[in-house]
């Protein structure tokens, strides 16, 4: 409309008047209309052979101008001009941008590396639609199936695998899961829990490499004069503890806690080290167990009836009357294992009546067990005053048993009996004081010695003050204690054989232990060892706990189990009242924490570990308050958790339609 030296008023086409400034201005022409040319020159583009426009091209930097009168005539009109600027604007890999309107075309050899890239681009495109469109007609492409854990859990989120699972999930609108399932990826919700967890955490493999042997203890240990016995489960192999009592009568009764010794085996940076600490702690499942260390090591220290074992003992002097606890003494030894008793085989028998004289003690050990069991409650009741409130035991523990195994490892087929064992019973309460009491002395004396350890500890038992686990002897709030060690599992925990390793130096070298020890105060790989163990034992916790809740849904299909009485936690969420099982119930969002209801069980799916049900009735008077007092918030939390949907890598909004990426590809 008008000029000044740097500036034009130009006109829309809507009529809009706006001031440019000339050196933006690459055109000029007084027809056709600007819609008609913007409607023209695309098209005409497309038309332009690109590769007789680089040939043509000259080798130095030229404007379009230019190019359009060699391509189309000196008389180029201005369609035609502004066609040539469209094609060299949408070649970047032809030509590269110098200014405005100007280029230069590119070298000979990235052109071509440029255009096998676009063609290796369009194969993809076209490779990711004819597998979305494989999964939608339900059939699994094997490249999909090979990857299938890596596209769900840790994706590439440009493979093409990736791609085809997301584009076929959003135009079939299935979940990805659904859509895997029909097209044959996943034939087992069993075998897809347990395969991802080894996809994540055992990629080579659960076998050891043939030919492993246990090393030899070298040089001659002293054999202890005591009738040493084990309390474990039918099951447990790793036999890591023994209990043995002298003295019952005297007034002075000495108390032995025996730990197996594999740290007088082999020490760190061995083979066999690096080899326990490629895995850091055995992971337990129900009816199966990968262990920390091969089963032939694993014999060769483990607590076994009838053999004498090398142990590291701590022994603790007592006061009969008031058990009072007045010195201890850490020995390693070979350690005389009379018997191996069970859980299963004794819990019936062994009772508190037994063992307080109130009822026959008809199994062995029994004059033991009752001064063991005196024991445990006076140093429970001691810590519960440390602690400012007693230990609860609100909920049973379960224990699985799988019938008709056939295999090394369950698949899923076998039928599940789950059985309840009550928290807190004798036996487990005198194996659980035994360790504590032994692993917060030997915390203790390593701190009195100078010799770092890996401790467990609590500030405080305020909410959200978490376990946390370090180098420094520090309270734990807990469990009531001056400080809290690892070190009576050192079969199937890295952690604790490692602090058996610094134990075994101050059994040694006593107060100059620091000074021989394997790891210094302030060690960098103390921290190394606290974090890679720490990240294992919570991944294989949460797998244990996940495994477990697939086999109690399988019981309840296997069961029949069409109602359940439960305890309402929060927010819909219940308790099973026999069951290890934490679910959402439909109709119990709005009902008090305690509340009882019976729920109906209304589906179950195997792969997100989901139960499906609804509110059936209240099985207490909503008149009377619910007993929320037992239900801890922390604790509640956790269970929120557990019954937590599973939880996918894998986003259907970063789908791309891969017939315009074929499209885009080829232009």
């Amino acid at each position: 409309m008008s000029e000044a030296e740097s500036s034009l008023q130009i006109e829309l086409d809507s009529g809009k008047r706006v001031k440019v400034k000339a050196s933006n201005t690459l055109m000029r022409f007084a027809k056709p209309q600007p819609a008609e040319l913007l409607a023209k020159a695309p098209a005409m583009a497309e038309e332009i052979d690109l590769d007789l426009v680089w040939e043509t091209a000259p080798d130095e930097e030229f404007g379009f101008d230019d190019l359009a009168c060699e391509y189309y005539g000196a008389q180029a009109d201005a369609v035609q001009r502004a066609a040539m600027l469209w094609r060299l604007f949408e070649a970047p890999h032809y030509f590269h941008r110098r200014g405005k309107g100007r280029f230069r075309k590119a070298p000979a050899e990235i052109l071509q590396q440029a255009l096998a890239a676009i063609e290796k681009k369009k194969r993809v495109a076209e490779q990711i639609e004819a597998w979305a469109a494989e999964l939608a007609e339900g059939r699994c492409p094997a490249p999909v199936a090979d990857q299938l854990y890596k596209i769900l859990f840790k994706p590439d989120k440009n493979a093409p695998e990736y791609k085809a699972v997301v584009e076929a999930a959003k135009r079939s609108q299935r979940a990805p899961l659904d859509l895997l399932k029909a097209a044959g990826a996943i034939t087992s919700s069993y075998q897809f829990h347990w395969k991802r967890f080894l996809y994540e955490h055992f990629p080579k493999g659960t076998t050891f490499a043939p030919g492993i042997a246990a090393p030899a203890i070298e040089g001659e240990l002293p054999l202890a004069a005591v009738r040493a016995f084990s309390i474990d489960d039918s099951q447990t192999t790793e036999i890591d503890d023994a209990l043995s009592v002298q003295g019952l009568g005297s007034g002075t009764v000495v108390f032995g806690v025996h730990i197996a010794a594999p740290g007088l085996a082999f020490g760190p940076n061995s083979p066999m080290d690096q080899l326990a600490r490629s895995r850091w702690s055995t992971v337990y499942m129900p009816g199966h167990k990968l262990t920390m260390l091969p089963d032939e090591v694993v014999q060769a220290y483990t607590l076994i009836e009838g053999r004498d074992c090398p142990a590291v003992s701590i022994y603790l002097t007592l006061d009969e009357a008031s058990l009072e606890v007045k010195s201890h003494e850490t020995r390693l030894e070979r350690v005389p294992i009379a018997a191996n008793l069970r859980h299963d085989q004794l819990d019936a028998v062994v009772t508190e009546a037994s063992l307080n004289g109130e009822a026959p003690a008809d199994y062995p050990f029994a004059t033991e067990l009752a001064f063991l069991f005196k024991l445990a409650r006076s140093l429970k009741a001691r810590r519960e005053v440390v602690r400012g409130k007693p230990e609860t035991f609100n909920r049973p523990d379960y224990s699985f048993k799988l019938e008709g195994k056939t295999g090394a490892e369950p698949d899923g087929s076998e039928t599940v009996r789950i059985v309840e064992r009550k928290r807190g019973a004798p036996l487990d309460l005198i194996v659980a004081e035994a360790m504590i009491l032994a692993n917060s002395t030997w915390g203790g004396w390593l701190a009195e010695c100078g010799v770092p350890g890996i401790y467990r500890s609590q500030a405080s038992l305020a909410p959200g003050i978490k376990v946390r686990m370090g180098t420094k002897a520090l309270p734990h709030a807990g469990m009531g204690v001056a400080q809290y060690t690892w070190a009576t599992s050192p079969l199937r925990r890295y952690v604790d054989l490692l602090n058996q390793w610094q134990i075994v130096a101050c059994a040694r070298h006593g107060r100059t232990a620091a000074l021989v020890a394997p790891f210094k105060p302030r060690d960098a790989e103390l921290f190394s060892v606290i974090s890679g163990f720490d990240a294992a034992y919570t991944a294989y916790n949460g797998f244990q706990n996940t495994i477990e809740r697939w086999w109690t849904l399988r019981h309840l299909e296997q069961a029949g189990i069409g109602e359940l009485d439960a305890a309402v936690l929060k927010d819909g969420l219940v308790r099973a009242d026999t069951l290890p099982l934490v679910f959402r119930a439909l109709g119990c969002e709005s009902l008090p924490r305690g509340a009882r209801v019976r729920v109906r069980v209304t589906g179950i799916d195997g792969l997100t570990l989901d139960l499906h049900a609804s509110l059936v009735a209240r099985l207490d008077d909503a008149a009377t308050p619910a007993d929320d007092a037992q239900l801890d918030a922390e604790e509640v939390d956790e269970a929120a958790d557990a019954a937590a949907p599973l939880a996918l890598a894998i986003d259907v909004q970063d789908a791309d339609n891969p017939a315009e990426g074929a499209a885009a590809a080829a232009s």
